[in-house]
C-alpha cells in the first residue's frame, strides 16, 4: 500500500489503464503530469490519500481480461499503434468538429458567447496537434524504429539527426502539456461538456464529440509520456553503452 502511495500515477495507469477513470473522476491529470505520486496529487487536490488509494486498489482487483497490456508491446509496435489509431482519429475528427463548432457559433453564439472561445481554443489546438503529429511521424517514431532494429540485429546504432532521442521527446512532452492545458480550458468553458438547457441535438453531439476527443487525447498522451518515451530513452542508453 505504501509503495502504491509513492508510485508515479503515470506508471499506475500504464500498469492498468482502467485506473485512469479514478484519476479522471477527481480531475487529476495522469498523462501530462504523470510523474507525480498518489500522495502528491491527493494533497494538491485536497483529497483523502487513503480513500484515493482504496479506489485505485478496487479497480486493480478487477479482472484485466479486456485490457490491452501495452507494457508488453515492443516499441516499434506501440509507435505504429499510436500513429494508426490516435493520429488517424485526430486527423478524422478535426474537420468534423470544426464544422460543428462553426455551425454552433453561427446559430447559438449570440446567446452562448463561450462557444466562440471554445471554438478558438479548439482551432488552435487542431493546428498545433497537426504539426505535433507530423514531427512525431517524421522524426521521433522513425528514430525509435531505428533503435529497435539496431537492438534486434545487434548492429551499432547510427547517429540520429537530432543527436539524442531525448531532445525531440522533451519538445513533444512540452507540446503535450500545452494541449492538455488548452483542453482543460475547453472543459471549463463547456461546464465539463454539459450542454445548456436550450441546446439542440447538434449542440449535444458537438459537446459529446469534444469530450470524446479529449479522452482520446489523454490516452494518446499517456501512451507516449508514460510508456513509449521513457522506454525509448532507456533503449537509446542501452545501445550507446
Amino acid at each position: 500500500m505504501e509503495n502504491l502511495m509513492s508510485k508515479p500515477i503515470g506508471e499506475i495507469v500504464a500498469d492498468n489503464y482502467k485506473t485512469a477513470q479514478v484519476f479522471k473522476s477527481h480531475k487529476i491529470d495522469f498523462c501530462c503530469k504523470g510523474n507525480r505520486s498518489v500522495l502528491e496529487v491527493a494533497e494538491k487536490n485536497k483529497l483523502d490519500a487513503n480513500l484515493l488509494l482504496k479506489e485505485l486498489q478496487s479497480v486493480q482487483q478487477q479482472t484485466h481480461g479486456d485490457q490491452i497490456d501495452f507494457t508488453a508491446w515492443p516499441l516499434d509496435l506501440l509507435a505504429d499503434y499510436i500513429e494508426k489509431k490516435h493520429h488517424r482519429y485526430v486527423e478524422t475528427q478535426i474537420p468534423i468538429l470544426k464544422q460543428y463548432l462553426s455551425k454552433l457559433c453561427r446559430v447559438h453564439g449570440e446567446r452562448h458567447p463561450e462557444l466562440l472561445e471554445i471554438t478558438q481554443h479548439f482551432n488552435t489546438s487542431a493546428g498545433e496537434l497537426t504539426k505535433h503529429m507530423k514531427k512525431e511521424e517524421l522524426i521521433v517514431f522513425p528514430a525509435i524504429r531505428k533503435m529497435v532494429r539496431a537492438k534486434q540485429t545487434g548492429t551499432a546504432l547510427d547517429p540520429i539527426p537530432v543527436g539524442t532521442i531525448k531532445n525531440p521527446i522533451q519538445m513533444m512532452m512540452q507540446e503535450h502539456e500545452n494541449e492538455g492545458e488548452r483542453f482543460r480550458v475547453i472543459e471549463k468553458l463547456s461546464d465539463n461538456y454539459t450542454p445548456p438547457a436550450d441546446a439542440c441535438n447538434t449542440y449535444r453531439v458537438t459537446f459529446s464529440l469534444l469530450q470524446e476527443f479529449e479522452e482520446d487525447l489523454h490516452q494518446h498522451i499517456h501512451l507516449e509520456n508514460n510508456l513509449l518515451f521513457p522506454k525509448a530513452e532507456i533503449l537509446e542508453k542501452e545501445l550507446n553503452d
